[in-house]
């Protein structure tokens, strides 16, 4: 049978599947709107599982927000191609939406959420594999909410997202915040945060380090514990010079506005995922040999 150019549009309106696609889903079910439609569901759910195994650790970082709670999401794709392909990036921008709105506390929940009218977040990510031909996933989401103070934040090339809660001050300043962890990347807020064990073996390695300067026990204590004290302000969030004005530590400007950091998030693109190595050099050679 023929198949008319306004059929195949209104296919790729509902499933945002490519045109050849669409015609061939068509052709497969007679003309028949829906059947094709849940023809390339299916399609697009076996090219999913298909993909699923592939290494995806590029993509993007997504936020959405308000001045009391904000929603960090990473989705994964394969290649930094395809995490700017106008598809993917409305993807995401639709999840922190949904993330927000619904405040979704788990990936599963994200998952099942109505994407669009009769569609899950899922069948979406489905069909967005289908439609890009990569493996793309939902792989983290983390929320954040102050009732008594603001969270800012911050996304830096859409590969680093941080959110910052404050007890006190505004939004301006939880944001300042949140882009200094972007670029400094604490590990702990303040001493306090500082694990026992951690701190133990700080001190261990300095009193090794001050010993070997053959001073005094006295002298050597003193050493340890300046020492120490500089250490932490180094890996606490408080203890370290602002990135907008070195001359003011974190915890001197919190000070200012009589403000406290309660909890911050910094997501980055693929971090702790295991990247295959590719040696293009020897894939165009073996291709040229015929291998």
């Amino acid at each position: 049978m023929s198949i008319t150019a306004s059929q195949v549009k209104d296919l790729r309106e509902r499933t945002g599947a490519g045109m050849m696609e669409c015609k061939k889903a068509l052709v497969e079910t007679g003309g028949d709107i829906d059947a094709a439609v849940e023809h390339l569901r299916k399609s697009g759910l076996a090219k999913a599982d298909k993909k699923a195994g592939r290494v995806a650790a590029e993509g993007a970082i997504v936020d959405a927000g308000n001045a009391q709670r904000a929603v960090l999401i990473e989705i994964n794709c394969e290649t930094d191609f395809v995490a700017k392909d106008e598809h993917f990036v409305e993807f995401g921008k639709r999840l922190g939406e949904l993330a927000l709105a619904q405040n979704s506390q788990q990936l599963d929940d994200l998952s099942n959420a109505e994407f669009a009218e009769g569609e899950t977040v899922e069948a979406r990510r489905q069909q967005l594999v289908a439609k890009l031909g990569e493996n793309i996933q939902i792989r983290r989401m983390s929320q954040l909410a102050a009732d008594d103070g603001a969270v800012g934040r911050y996304i830096h090339g859409g590969r680093i997202g941080v959110m910052v809660a404050l007890q006190g001050g505004d939004e301006s300043l939880a944001r300042d915040i949140a882009m200094h962890v972007a670029a400094l990347n604490p590990a702990y807020i303040d001493q306090d945060a500082v694990p026992a064990d951690i701190l133990a073996k700080e001190k261990e390695i300095l009193k090794s380090q001050a010993e070997e300067s053959g001073k005094p026990p006295e002298i050597i204590e003193k050493m340890i514990v300046g020492r120490l004290n500089k250490r932490l302000a180094e890996m606490t969030l408080v203890g370290q010079p602002f990135v907008k004005d070195s001359d003011l530590t974190v915890g001197q400007l919190l000070k200012q506005h009589n403000a406290k950091v309660l909890d911050s998030v910094r997501l980055e693109v693929g971090e702790g995922i295991e990247k295959a190595e590719a040696d293009f050099a020897a894939e165009v050679m073996q291709q040229a040999r015929g291998g």
